[in-house]
């Protein structure tokens, strides 16, 4: 027995009458927010490059998927059996280069292809932004429909008109008079700040993730070079530390990344 069958087995014991009576009560809806912490978790270990903590998360996503599928099995859905055939199918469907007779390496065509196979078996999407999880994090889903309007040929001809609309957006905002009008105005902005993020191929979430991490750093660093509470800091004050501490963590950071080399 692998230590998949081990696993498998584990679940079903815990979902058993001789289980566990939490893991008994559970279903796909009331560990839906277990899902998707797990799978931020894993993402988390992929940016620290921490490998041994990255197998432990992916182990707690496996059993999430393991759990679903006893939860399906139990209720008649579905079982672990079907989820791997499914995904199987799936793969080498998508695959037709490597699994088929078509032959190309060229990475755009393998995925250009494998957008018009994913669209015959989605034939219940009507339009071209369906599907798109609604879950998803409100960056990544603007980013995710950017791309997928792209593909469907919605671009911009040039670089220069697409700041154009950037800088136009914020003249709309500055326009802006009430609350609810602001409110748009900026989702604008920020919608057209993705664009810009694509078209210069950054992620637009991992940078935002970056500029907050540096914040942090810079912040504790300030917290560190003064020797008064924050609130009784004046504007003067603060910024002469922002400015030191900013100084100093750019040190580090260089300091850091030669040691490394």
């Amino acid at each position: 027995m692998t230590n998949l069958d081990e696993l498998i087995k584990t679940v079903k014991i815990l979902r058993s009458p001789e289980g566990c009576e939490w893991d008994r009560q559970q279903t796909h809806e009331s560990i839906r927010q277990n899902m998707l912490e797990e799978a931020y978790e894993a993402v988390e270990a992929i940016d620290e490059k921490n490998i041994a903590h990255l197998k432990e998360e992916l182990g707690d996503v496996l059993l999430q998927v393991v759990l679903h599928a006893q939860i399906g099995e139990d209720n008649n859905e579905f079982n672990i059996q079907d989820i791997a055939k499914n995904l199987n199918d799936k793969l080498i469907h998508r695959h037709p280069h490597v699994f088929g007779e078509i032959k190309t390496n060229d990475t755009k065509k393998i995925l250009e292809n494998w957008e018009k196979l994913k669209a015959k078996e989605k034939k219940e999407r009507k339009n071209t932004l369906d599907g798109i999880p609604t879950t998803l994090p409100s960056l990544l889903k603007a980013l995710k429909i950017s791309k997928k309007a792209v593909r469907a040929g919605f671009e911009w001809e040039n670089y220069e008109q697409l700041e154009s609309c950037f800088n136009s957006e914020i003249e709309e905002f500055k326009n802006a008079k009430t609350k609810e009008e602001k409110l748009e105005e900026f989702g604008d902005i920020l919608f057209s700040l993705v664009n810009i993020a694509r078209w210069n191929d950054i992620d637009p979430d991992k940078a935002l993730e970056f500029a907050n991490k540096k914040f942090i750093k810079r912040f504790n660093k300030l917290e560190e070079l003064t020797n008064k509470p924050l609130n009784e800091l004046d504007f003067k004050e603060y910024n002469k530390l922002w400015n030191k501490a900013k100084k100093l963590t750019n040190e580090e950071q260089w300091e850091n990344s030669t040691k490394t080399q």
